[in-house]
């Protein structure tokens, strides 16, 4: 479905029954669509994912819209949507609209993605940490190396990135046959999107003490370490080495090795943490596959995640969870 159609068919999902609705098409953007809901006309335009970013890119190009429509609008989108004085709505249901005789405003019900693709798996989603991350070329050699997975899954899952159009190669076959990005930007947000739909819900919950997280979660690192228990930080600890911003996210989250709640505790004891309803640290299970393969020594003793996959488990922690994301992805855009 074009995303037009997408953004027309979510609109109309959330007006009352009966609502007289008349659809212009032809407009030179092919994101955008006409549409007249109750008397009043207005242009309605598609955003691929539904974050900040994409809301201050769609309102500084012209003409500007009145209602943006997103597969699934983030806390932050949908605020910077208000602030900016213009209505939302996604395909869960959920929408914020006022015209001058319609108000529209309702929740929707976000428990089923969309336009969750069969594709995006955890493996899709370690190749993809791969690439982002650092690995030099989207071989399955290169890609096996950073990963440590089968090259079963990493020859599967480049089948599936270059077929949803983000890898492609200039030749069938030859030197000019290996495969290449083709838009990082389209790919880290594919990804980010695809990890939020993933992300298992199992996690341990506990009190800690810390006056300096950083210092707290690498000895808490340590202890790990010592029982033989790989370990990696992700989100605002990661971010807080690989891009420092002022501003507090809470949780603190680490990520063990861990295939039930028992090892998450077994984690815990090891670090003599107590679980707590309301503690400022999550023990996660590690969310691919490649797990401790695509981790990375930072500063101060620390074990982060690479930062594709801190920059999506910040997106996940609310409005300023998402302003950190936008930070740390600017800056790392900036060093490359």
């Amino acid at each position: 479905m074009a995303s037009s159609d997408r953004a027309v068919s979510a609109l109309v999902a959330v007006l009352p029954a009966a609502t007289a609705v008349r659809i212009r098409r032809g407009s030179s953007l092919p994101y955008d669509a006409t549409v007249t809901v109750a008397g009043t006309e207005m242009r309605v335009r598609w955003l691929p994912v539904g974050w900040p970013r994409q809301v201050k890119e769609a309102l500084r190009q012209h003409p500007t819209p009145r209602v943006l429509a997103a597969p699934l609008m983030s806390p932050g989108a949908r605020k910077a949507a208000g602030e900016a004085g213009v209505g939302w709505v996604d395909e869960s249901g959920a929408a914020e609209i006022s015209l001058p005789h319609l108000v529209i405003s309702k929740t929707g019900n976000p428990a089923s993605p969309p336009d969750a693709k069969v594709g995006w798996r955890a493996g899709t989603l370690a190749v993809c940490e791969a690439l982002l991350g650092g690995c030099a070329t989207p071989t399955v050699a290169s890609v096996v190396q950073a990963t440590e997975l089968s090259p079963s899954t990493v020859a599967a899952a480049l089948k599936f990135l270059e077929h949803d159009g983000h890898l492609a190669s200039d030749a069938a076959r030859g030197r000019e046959s290996a495969r290449r990005i083709t838009d990082r930007d389209a790919l880290i947000d594919a990804y980010a999107a695809a990890a939020s739909r993933l992300r298992t819900p199992m996690s341990l919950r506990v009190g800690v003490l810390w006056r300096d997280p950083l210092a707290g979660a690498a000895d808490l690192g340590r202890q790990l370490s010592a029982a033989g228990m790989p370990w990696a930080a992700t989100s605002a600890l990661a971010a807080a080495v690989l891009a420092p911003i002022q501003t507090e996210v809470a949780p603190l989250e680490i990520y063990v090795v861990a295939k039930a709640p028992s090892d998450l505790r077994r984690a815990a004891n090891v670090a003599r943490l107590t679980e707590m309803d309301g503690g400022r640290l999550l023990l996660r299970p590690f969310p691919t596959p490649a797990g401790p393969a695509l981790t990375t020594d930072l500063a101060a003793g620390l074990r982060s995640v690479l930062w594709p996959r801190a920059y999506a488990d910040l997106r996940t922690t609310g409005v300023r969870g998402e302003d950190a994301a936008e930070h740390l992805r600017e800056e790392i855009t900036r060093e490359r």
